[in-house]
């Protein structure tokens, strides 16, 4: 059977126009051993790292699909944690660019990442109100914490103990045990929704920010610090407070909830608020790495900067007090001053200053540079990022802005798109300016500041722009020196289209006051210079009952087509302005059409979601298509042929065959409604624009795109969207309580599973044919040669146990669990007596006794009830004990011999630094001394 029809496969091009998307935070990270210079935003399903001080772009950290919402850079630089809206987690290297981790265990966006001190775990919450605790060194899920009831807003390990702290907008905040992993305190002072905390002084603080202006302040004393020093160690684990820690709790009985009254670890009170300037809600509450600096903002232009008071300033204050207070007392002829001297909270967190942005604020990071600046980098609402720095050494310290990133973008949504005739150049127009962009580099090479656009073209020849804004002005720019040349007052309402003639001598517009309007392009004697410069001159108009929303001429330029508000399409005479056709059916407005190439069809997107195609010689409706779930806001042909391509306020382009009336390809990227789109005249690239702030290209490739293929594609798509959404598998014996596996159920895991199968199932025949192999040589008396099986012999001819071996190590270490979960108990025996094959080999111990271990937690009860299996069992006690304490004593000679060599070069670097340094000082000495000499020889 040969092709019916080939088509052409579309594929994504570039992302650009954007500086940074506002749905994640921005932070500073640690490139080329500088800190304070670059910053890592969120760019729609990438990562975009700029350098502050070029306004360059030096990374990008590639996502796939879903949008990004989360980010938190490691501690020592080096890796950057990647929260996603599917509840994916990936770690980029930013040395590399490379994403070596993935985690996949939330149901929603990730809406929380924290890293713990040393880098070794990662804390994640999400909007499914779970929080997941990972381990990625081994790369892997720990455990899962159940007990929020709304979305995650912020989670804190603690450095000292093994605690996190989690808070939610269910208004509670949550301490959580990790060496038991459950929650042993809840507190409830809060009447809102907590959208941010942060920890002070040491980790004595917490400080939380709900949807009022207040800021409140709690006091954390840790009970095993209270303790009797005598007490057994067995005691303190039990967590058995001393009778004031009892007293203080009962006292704060209004604020907290102990859910485990026999382990109380931690004791919180109440000591004040601090009142914030703005009145709305905390977007984010955050510190510097030092912790010095405390920073927040609401849903306004306002970054409020708070200064922390260390142990050491609180004490230098103090006595001042004291003194005063001493002063005071003898003036009095009093002996002692009256009451304890104490600070106020608001002077132990001073505000230091207020920092008005140009925009909203969406996110911000704070660092403290060696020269004693604080820098603030702010990610603002329309596609903006600023850098301030806070010189703390003044008087007054004032924030000064130091860079912003602008020229990648625009400030609002773009409203319309056109390509140069030649292909090269693209133009794109917003509320604020137009930019110019070069496609093969994707640089902004022109902006030019304009009125609200809606409308675009560029004039024959490529030297000038016409733009129709909402104010119903024409506005015409040169390109060459990027200036306004004329502006016309062409309609009393929006100009919704325009539309170049055929024979490039003019154009037409349709406005908001129910005109069509004609124009030509005229040269005109400019009166600043001798040469003759490009103006317009109005023609004729067509007046009409309704709105006109989109006018298009037919390419043979003897009609024009006249989308009304009426949902209706006229189509007049160009020449005698004479009706022709009314195309009547869609039940909502048409807000895009276009005509194709032999003028022999006519396409029409509405507003009711539906393409209707016509033809343009009787009017009549050849098919009716339900295009987008949303409605359809831009339509063109495809150059030459009579393919086209719609844009939908679903997020999605899709191209049609409007001969076949099938739908070819659905280009999906954007994450937000697609406004407008414009075709190359070539056809071999599309952009389009959308609200997520972004521009893509997508070019047209050779691959040749064949229908049933791409329809099988897409349901396998749907199937693996499916499994991701069933119900995961309950774990035999386990409680649904508030801890659970990290993990999820993903079409990975399953094939992961499928593969172990196979890999035993291939065991299973290879062992049989072996045993009846032997059985014939035994019977014949003499070799006779074996065949060895395909699969072991690519890899290398490896015995049937050893593949299975190689099949399980390529499963990857986050999706281990979850795979040997989806297992059937049928291959649990032969995978058990493998186990005790490789173990007694001592390869790859580590692993296998982890999947041991959990083989045996889900399956203990058919493990231990069958009796083939228990000297299995009895087998791999033995081995694993021995191996484990083997891996052991390795680990900890390594130890011991790193530490050894740690020493050594400590004691070696200190002898050549005192050695430099002596050298330094004989070299000054030897310099002074020659001074000296010269100074003596001139006089």
């Amino acid at each position: 059977m040969g092709l019916t029809r080939q088509y052409l496969r579309y594929e994504p091009a570039a992302l650009f126009g954007l500086v940074a998307s506002a749905r994640a935070g921005v932070a500073f990270v640690a490139l080329r051993g500088e800190r304070g210079r670059y910053v890592a935003v969120p760019a729609c399903e990438h990562v975009f790292v700029w350098d502050t001080r070029k306004g360059e772009k030096v990374l990008i950290l590639k996502g796939i699909k879903q949008q990004v919402s989360c980010l938190c850079p490691s501690p020592d630089g080096l890796h950057l944690a990647v929260g996603y809206e599917d509840g994916a987690i990936r770690v980029f290297n930013l040395l590399s660019g490379e994403s070596a981790i993935t985690f996949n265990g939330h149901r929603a966006a990730v809406t929380a990442l924290q890293y713990d001190h040393l880098g070794g775990r990662l804390v994640s919450g999400s909007k499914d109100t779970e929080v997941i605790v990972w381990d990625v060194i081994n790369e892997s899920g720990l455990y899962r914490l159940r007990g929020h009831k709304d979305v995650i807003t912020q989670v804190l390990f603690l450095k000292e103990k093994n605690l996190l702290v989690t808070c939610a907008k269910d208004t509670l905040v949550k301490w959580w045990d990790l060496d038991t992993q459950h929650c042993f305190k809840t507190l409830v002072g809060h009447r809102a929704e907590v959208w941010g905390m942060a920890l002070l002084s040491q980790e004595k603080r917490l400080i939380t920010g709900s949807a009022d202006s207040e800021l409140r302040v709690w006091d954390l004393t840790y009970i095993q610090e209270v303790k009797d020093p005598d007490e057994p160690e067995s005691k303190k684990s039990k967590g058995s407070s001393s009778p004031a820690a009892e007293e203080n709790t009962e006292e704060d009985e209004t604020l907290e909830l102990d859910e485990h009254p026999e382990e109380r670890i931690v004791n919180c009170s109440k000591v004040g608020s601090i009142m914030r300037e703005g009145r709305d809600r905390v977007v984010t509450l955050g510190t510097d790495q030092m912790g010095k600096f405390l920073a927040c903002h609401g849903t306004d232009a306002v970054l409020e900067v708070f200064s922390v008071l260390s142990e050491e300033e609180i004490q230098k204050k103090l006595e001042k007090k004291m003194k005063k207070a001493r002063k005071k007392a003898k003036q009095n002829s009093e002996e002692e001053p009256e009451g304890n001297v104490e600070l106020s909270l608001q002077e132990e967190i001073q505000r230091v200053t207020s920092v008005k942005a140009s925009s909203k604020i969406k996110s911000f990071d704070l660092i403290l540079s060696p020269k004693g600046e604080l820098k603030m980098v702010l990610l603002l609402q329309n596609n903006v990022i600023e850098l301030y720095n806070l010189d703390l050494s003044a008087q007054v310290p004032q924030a000064v802005r130091v860079s912003r990133i602008t020229i990648g973008g625009h400030r609002s949504d773009v409203r319309t798109l056109a390509f140069s005739s030649d292909n090269i150049a693209i133009l794109s127009a917003a509320a604020e300016s137009v930019k110019i962009w070069n496609r093969s580099t994707l640089q902004c090479i022109r902006t030019m500041e304009c009125e609200y656009a809606l409308c675009s073209l560029f004039v024959p020849g490529d030297r000038q722009v016409i733009l129709g804004t909402k104010t119903g002005k024409l506005q015409l720019y040169d390109l060459a020196s990027g200036s306004l040349i004329e502006t016309l007052d062409a309609h009393d309402g929006a100009v919704w289209s325009i539309a170049l003639s055929p024979d490039q001598h003019g154009f037409v517009t349709g406005g908001a006051d129910k005109c069509v309007k004609f124009w030509e392009f005229e040269l005109v004697k400019d009166e600043s210079s001798v040469q003759k410069r490009l103006s317009m001159r109005h023609v004729r108009v067509l007046q009409l009952d309704e709105d006109v929303l989109c006018v298009r001429y037919s390419p043979n330029q003897k009609l024009l087509a006249v989308s009304l508000l009426d949902c209706t399409v006229k189509v007049f005479y160009v020449d005698t302005l004479k009706f022709f056709l009314s195309l009547y059916g869609h039940k909502l407005p048409v807000l895009c059409m276009d005509i194709c190439y032999d003028g022999t069809l006519i396409a029409t997107g509405s507003a009711d979601r539906n393409v209707k195609i016509w033809g343009l010689d009787f009017g009549d409706c050849h098919r009716s298509l339900f295009a987008h779930d949303d409605s359809v806001m831009y339509l063109q042909f495809v150059p030459k042929s009579h393919l086209f391509f719609t844009a939908g306020k679903d997020n999605k382009i899709k191209q049609w065959d409007a001969d076949k009336f099938e739908h070819i390809q659905t280009l999906e990227g954007h994450h937000q409604e697609v406004w407008c789109l414009a075709l190359s005249p070539n056809g071999d690239y599309v952009v389009s624009a959308s609200h997520d702030k972004s521009l893509r290209l997508w070019e047209r490739t050779r691959e040749p795109l064949i229908l049933e293929e791409e329809r099988e594609m897409q349901r396998e798509a749907e199937y693996e969207e499916s499994v991701a959404k069933e119900e995961q598998p309950v774990v035999a014996g386990e409680r649904q309580g508030e801890t659970g596996l990290a993990g999820k159920k993903t079409i990975e895991t399953i094939k992961a599973a499928e593969r172990i199968m196979e890999a035993i199932e291939l065991y299973r025949e290879e062992t049989a044919k072996l045993k009846e192999h032997n059985a014939i040589c035994k019977a014949a008396g003499k070799e006779v040669p074996f065949p060895v099986n395909p699969i072991l012999r690519a890899y290398g001819n490896i015995t049937p146990s050893a593949y299975v071996l190689e099949v399980f190590k390529k499963v990857k270490s986050s999706e281990l669990e979850e795979s040997l979960l989806v297992l059937p108990f049928s291959y649990v025996p032969d995978l058990l007596r493998l186990f005790n094959e490789y173990i007694q080999q001592g390869s790859d111990v580590e692993l296998l006794c982890r999947a041991l271990l959990f083989l045996l937690k889900i399956h203990f009860g058919q493990i231990t009830s069958n009796q083939m299996l228990v000297t299995v069992i009895e087998n791999l006690k033995k081995t694993t004990i021995s191996r484990v304490s083997e891996a052991r004593d390795v680990l900890g000679f390594n130890m011991a011999g790193l530490q050894f060599l740690k020493r050594e070069i400590e004691a070696k670097e200190e002898v050549t630094f005192f050695a430099d340094a002596t050298e330094r000082f004989e070299e000054k000495k030897r310099k002074r001394k020659k001074k000296e000499k010269m100074v003596l020889a001139m006089l």
